[in-house]
């Protein structure tokens, strides 16, 4: 059992199965588990176990309305699935089921990207963050085609 914070896989297995009951009518008779390789995306629903993982950031982060928004948006792909009808995010019963039971579209937090290249373009100012390094000799500003510098690298 792993704990995190003050919500362990045992106790996310039973609020998701009461989440499933009031919202959905139906059963959740799988798998529910904080994974903490998640790293851009809340939670994930497996096609093949039928089980579903979760970001602990979600859980820490986030709190318990995120929590339950989460569980919601997988349980969503969940009992679409096992209806043989599309889990997709771009399908329409998904949007309408995800809708009609509150569930969250997207967390954007979780999608800050951390960059670690500054470049200034030196005749226009412009600035280019980067999470890679460029060759500055071959590229030049998207604006004005001038010399581009690297100010910053963490």
């Amino acid at each position: 059992m792993r704990l995190l914070g003050t919500v362990n896989d045992q106790q996310l297995t039973k609020m998701t199965r009461q989440i499933s009951l009031d919202f959905f009518q139906r059963p959740f008779k799988h798998q529910i588990y904080f994974n903490r390789r998640l790293q851009t995306t809340g939670g994930r629903y497996l096609l093949k176990s039928h089980n579903i993982e979760i970001n602990p950031k979600v859980w820490q982060q986030g709190g318990q309305q995120l929590l339950v928004g989460v569980i919601k948006h997988e349980l969503c792909h969940y009992h679409l699935h096992l209806q043989q009808q599309d889990a997709s995010h771009r399908s329409i019963a998904f949007k309408q089921l995800l809708r009609s039971v509150g569930g969250v579209r997207y967390i954007p937090w979780l999608m800050i990207i951390n960059y670690h290249y500054l470049y200034l373009c030196q005749n226009c100012g412009h600035q280019y963050q980067r999470q890679r390094r460029i060759n500055t000799n071959r590229l030049v500003c998207g604006i004005c085609r001038g010399k581009l510098k690297l100010v910053k690298h963490n």
